[in-house]
């Protein structure tokens, strides 16, 4: 095996006989590879602190294409520390690291590393991590050939007067072509277009009213249900969470 060293994230870590992990590591030069962190448990291990969920850094590896690799070390470039010490932030983080790897399974185009990474890093940073997490799951709806009508009416391809979004018509409806679906702001029309625009590494400054940030939510929640097949074990648990602080 020769030593290669390249950028990921590690996406899911799963203990290994008495002392190991299996690490799957997301990565921009070979995509999601698996990785062995031998002895990482014992507590003298220098791998112990950074073979773990959510580290990104380079990794240093024994690298086998078609096997597990074997880890060496990581220089660790950001552990998301801000996160780890935020309920909502890491229930959003787990969420999209579980929906990346259901994504990348489907679709390894480079650019979802780089969709991830800056998601991971505006969380850290302390931006909206729902309006964060919303941006990423648009934009990933590329990647899996179900991206929603979001410049024109999706029934009649109109650019005038849309006055909702639906879920079920696939986008945008327009004023000639609305029949009963339930409607959303204004700024939820304007919004979920900005989204999905937007270049997350250039994003300084996010505020989005909270009945917008609901109605998008609410939205991209059926949009995944209808046309995804995708189910993420952790959105049920950010459902969970949304509940209890609706009802404090």
């Amino acid at each position: 095996m020769k030593i290669e060293s390249f950028e990921g994230i590690i996406l899911t870590e799963t203990n290994y006989s008495e002392a190991s992990k299996i690490l799957n590591v997301f990565t921009k030069e070979h995509g999601l590879i698996g990785i062995m962190s031998k002895g990482c448990r014992k507590m003298k291990s220098k791998l112990r602190s950074v073979s773990r969920k959510m580290i990104y850094g380079t990794f240093h590896v024994y690298f086998r294409e078609n096997g597990l690799s074997t880890l060496i070390g990581i220089d660790v470039i950001n552990s998301f520390s801000n996160t780890l010490m935020n309920l909502e932030k890491i229930s959003y983080a787990s969420y999209i690291l579980d929906l990346t790897n259901q994504v990348i399974k489907q679709n390894e185009d480079k650019e979802i590393f780089n969709l991830l990474k800056n998601a991971l890093l505006k969380i850290d940073e302390g931006l909206n991590p729902i309006a964060i997490t919303n941006i990423l799951e648009l934009k990933l709806l590329d990647y899996l050939g179900v991206s929603p009508s979001i410049d024109a009416c999706a029934e009649c391809g109109s650019q005038k007067q849309i006055v909702t979004i639906s879920s079920y018509a696939g986008g945008y409806i327009c004023k000639e072509c609305y029949q009963n679906e339930p409607l959303v702001g204004e700024k939820t029309i304007k919004m979920i277009r900005l989204y999905y625009y937007i270049d997350m590494k250039s994003l300084r400054k996010l505020e989005v009213d909270e009945k917008t940030t609901k109605e998008i939510n609410n939205f991209l929640d059926d949009y995944y249900d209808r046309y995804t097949g995708l189910y993420i074990k952790s959105k049920e648990f950010i459902k969970q969470l949304n509940k209890i602080s609706t009802m404090k």
